[in-house]
């Protein structure tokens, strides 16, 4: 797309992760602490305090795995989501002096926290290797569920970026609502637990799509619902379209409310 200047995004991208640590004196380093701390605080608490287990797992990490393989891309996910949504008002002041595409705002968010994702990813992966886990060929699928979990952020984010420019208090409804969105996905629970009805719409969920998924290959080691990613990729890029589609209508006018 015409719109799309790559240096110019890797370099937001640069600073977004100079700005978040500027100051400290690990700077960066702690992209990967933060990760490390939290993988290591859920399983200690979970896997020796709680002694949490899952019916028919073996292994004192069972439920560790459960949570974590889908709250790491979750938090990426609603990141991406939140950030995005008010990136253009908080942006303003280098939107006005930098000839810059909108659409550019949210993908510079994106690919940030999408690094963040990778940085978490990179380390779970280290500590099923390091508790004895084996890992699947359909380990092979997570790039590609990964992307597909982040352009579905991007296209939520983009449309949801432009809206707050007219109605600002999207922002504080979009953080109500990932919280219930977190909530009505099973990433704490499983879905067993659930009554028969929830079960049923449960799978109009975009992210029980993606979460399960994780956990079907982290936890499991076997097949995730390949119809059901299918029929998400569809919606996820006829989402993308849309959003686009209501750039391309606003656009004269965000500058303008900017």
């Amino acid at each position: 797309m015409k719109w799309i200047n790559k240096r110019l995004i890797l370099e937001f991208v640069k600073r977004d992760f100079e700005e978040r640590f500027a100051g400290s004196m690990l700077g960066s380093l702690w992209s990967f602490i933060g990760p490390l701390v939290n993988i290591l605080i859920y399983t200690i608490i979970f896997s020796n305090i709680m002694s949490a287990r899952l019916s028919g797992v073996e292994g004192k990490f069972s439920y560790s795995i459960y949570l974590i393989s889908a709250l790491i891309p979750w938090t990426a996910f609603s990141a991406t989501i939140s950030r995005c949504t008010t990136v253009l008002i908080d942006k303003k002041h280098l939107i006005s002096k930098i000839n810059i595409a909108f659409p550019s705002m949210p993908l510079y968010i994106n690919l940030s926290e999408t690094v963040t994702l990778l940085i978490s990813v990179a380390i779970f992966s280290v500590f099923l290797i390091a508790s004895g886990h084996s890992f699947s060929e359909y380990s092979l699928l997570l790039p590609f569920i990964f992307m597909l979990q982040q352009i579905l952020a991007y296209a939520i984010g983009m449309t949801l970026a432009l809206l707050t420019v007219f109605i600002r208090d999207l922002k504080e409804i979009v953080g109500i609502v990932l919280q219930v969105w977190f909530w009505f996905t099973p990433i704490v629970y499983v879905k067993e637990i659930l009554p028969e009805f929830v079960k049923k719409i449960i799978i109009f969920n975009p992210v029980f799509i993606l979460s399960d998924s994780y956990q079907s290959i982290f936890l499991w080691n076997r097949l995730p619902d390949i119809p059901h990613l299918i029929i998400l990729t569809a919606v996820t890029f006829m989402l993308l379209t849309c959003s686009y589609l209501i750039y391309v209508k606003l656009e004269s006018d965000v500058k303008d409310f900017l």
